[in-house]
């Protein structure tokens, strides 16, 4: 009877700890399937970044100025002294032409002022003979009048009509004299203004940068006959093409949907694949108009280039920056959801929940988008698939890589 007792006893106490076991183990497994209930979501911090909005166009260097330099004279090439590729400042001489009938024309000019000046000084010697006789007939006439009124009947009336008609006709004179003494001065005007105009056209055998560049094309050579290039009816050869290079321009065709966000002084990046460089520009100009057949609104850039690393004719790429946003609250385009007038987030909050919230969405670059309202700065928010996600649910955020990465903005 003891003996049994004892097994019973053991046997008991063998059920107990197999029962204990199984109960461990059951507890284990349960709490294994609640954690493999909580689905893990990809999330990324709402944070503050610099965004913009920008379009790339593409252009061709073209010179700030560019012009064939013609001479105003007809003559032949004395002398060019400039060649292809060298550097000139304003004013400086390019070539001197040789005139052989000019050395005539200013020795002609210069005789007729001094006629001119000959005559003006034979005027007033005739102008001061003139007033000179005049006193006297004039001095005549009064004495005889006083005399006659003094004394009547001493003087006849006759001879006081000849002294009066002697006076008008000297005052007359004198009034001549007058008249061809402003002639003369007018005349050498004339002669002076002829001179001045064979000195300039002399000046112009001379001709010389009218502003600073590089030549880029030399026509005419030493002894070269050159006509003068004032005539659109001639086939004036020039002499040589200058080019300003310091500063270059870019004509880039803007899309009608972008022309309001173009504005005169605006900065921009341009970018010269070639020389794997990019250098600053500025809007400087734009017409103003868009091209009907392109649609299109030719806009300037100016880039300077005071080292002449740049070369017209390069391609070059312009990212034009529509809008910018600096210190944006901003999260990943794939983070929001709904339509594009209720846009949505799913957010993880503090208790690791899902809370749907609506959003006010604004500036959208290719990777982020500007959050207006709705979110904090680091709140989490689901990125990617959400199908299966309600509000409420028990989910573990973990942060992408790519949620991670600082994002090129505006690319």
């Amino acid at each position: 009877m003891h003996n049994y007792s004892w097994a019973a006893g053991l046997t008991a106490c063998i059920l107990l700890a197999l029962i204990g076991g199984c109960n461990r183990g059951a507890g284990k497994a349960v709490e294994a399937n609640t954690h493999a209930d909580v689905p893990a979501v990809a999330v990324a911090r709402a944070s503050l970044e610099n965004l913009s909005r920008t379009v790339v166009l593409t252009a061709e260097f073209k010179p700030y100025q560019e012009v064939d330099v013609m001479a105003k004279v007809a003559g032949y090439v004395k002398q060019i002294r400039v060649d292809i590729g060298d550097r000139v400042r304003q004013g400086e001489l390019l070539a001197t032409l040789e005139v052989p009938e000019m050395a005539d024309d200013l020795s002609r000019a210069k005789a007729a002022l001094d006629r001119s000046n000959a005559e003006v000084k034979r005027a007033a010697e005739e102008l001061q003979r003139a007033q000179s006789a005049h006193e006297v007939t004039h001095l005549t006439y009064t004495r005889l009048t006083a005399v006659m009124k003094d004394r009547p009947g001493l003087v006849a009336q006759q001879e006081v009509d000849d002294a009066r008609g002697k006076d008008l006709v000297a005052e007359a004179q004198v009034s001549a004299a007058k008249s061809s003494l402003v002639a003369a001065q007018e005349q050498v005007r004339v002669a002076q203004a002829e001179l001045s105009k064979v000195r300039t056209l002399s000046e112009y055998t001379r001709v010389t940068a009218p502003f600073d560049g590089v030549i880029t094309k030399r026509y005419a050579d030493t002894g070269s006959m050159i006509q003068a290039g004032v005539s659109s009816q001639t086939q004036a050869m020039p002499l040589v093409r200058l080019c300003q290079n310091n500063l270059l321009r870019l004509i880039l065709p803007v899309p009608e949907s972008v022309v309001p966000s173009v504005h005169v002084g605006q900065f921009v990046e341009v970018s010269v694949p070639s020389l794997k460089r990019t250098f600053p520009g500025r809007v400087a100009r734009f017409a103003n108009q868009v091209q009907l057949d392109t649609r299109t609104m030719p806009t300037e850039v100016d880039v300077p280039n005071p080292q002449l690393v740049l070369i017209p004719g390069m391609y070059a790429e312009v990212d034009l920056t529509l809008e910018r946003r600096d210190r944006a609250l901003s999260i990943p385009v794939s983070a929001v959801a709904g339509s594009e007038t209720d846009p949505l987030a799913y957010v993880v909050n503090s208790d690791r929940k899902i809370e749907i919230r609506h959003i006010q969405t604004g500036l959208q670059t290719a990777r982020r988008v500007e959050v207006r309202s709705g979110l904090r700065e680091g709140d989490l928010v689901v990125i990617g698939n959400r199908n299966q996600l309600v509000a409420g649910e028990q989910v573990a955020p973990k942060i992408t890589e790519l949620a991670a990465l600082n994002p090129d903005q505006g690319r």
